[in-house]
């Protein structure tokens, strides 16, 4: 398995960790944020640290991988090369996730969930009830990161390369707020 020291040497070296005030997808504020979508412009870091998360769902006979777009993409397309398998991705039509471009899950298939990270899990969710909607298995959920440091449950075998917890705050709360200067960024990919 990759040491805990080696995948922070790898989100150092490629200026996933941010520092300042952020917005989340959540509404909250942080002083952290991860960008993961840094992490995959190398793909010898992908190939690196999904194949350590392939290795863990080898043994599970795996059909499919699927990941939410668009930050699940590029791991589920990684994941599914290193598993040897089928890859597709879900994505958001008039705000509901689903399958488009013709893609599809053959009924009873054994679907793994690849995304880049996870906070609150709703991402991962929506997509485990389009792998169910196909008559389809979840077989489990694999993560480059996990932001709720292993609070979130999603009732199938979780695997994440790191689990951290990035504290953030209600805009009320927030300390950076409260000490004035500076607004809230959001760096990610989806408006609130």
């Amino acid at each position: 398995m990759l040491s805990r020291e080696r995948m922070i040497e790898i989100l150092e070296e490629t200026e996933v960790l941010l520092r300042g005030h952020f917005l989340l997808t959540s509404g909250k504020h942080s002083k952290e944020y991860m960008q993961c979508a840094k992490l995959l412009q190398y793909p010898n870091y992908a190939k690196e640290i999904i194949g350590d998360l392939a290795k863990r769902f080898k043994d599970r006979d795996i059909d499919m991988v699927i990941g939410p777009a668009v930050g699940g993409i590029i791991v589920a397309y990684e994941m599914a090369g290193q598993l040897g398998v089928k890859n597709v991705f879900a994505e958001r039509e008039q705000g509901k996730m689903t399958l488009r471009r013709n893609f599809s899950i053959p009924k009873g298939a054994k679907v793994l969930v690849a995304e880049d990270v996870v906070t609150t899990g709703g991402s991962v969710r929506e997509v485990m009830d389009v792998v169910r909607e196909q008559g389809a298995e979840v077989a489990g959920v694999a993560v480059i990161v996990d932001r709720s440091n292993g609070k979130e449950e999603f009732g199938v075998p979780f695997e994440s390369a790191l689990s951290v917890e990035v504290v953030a705050y209600e805009e009320k709360d927030c300390p950076l707020c409260k000490e004035g200067g500076s607004k809230a960024y959001k760096p990610g990919s989806r408006n609130i």
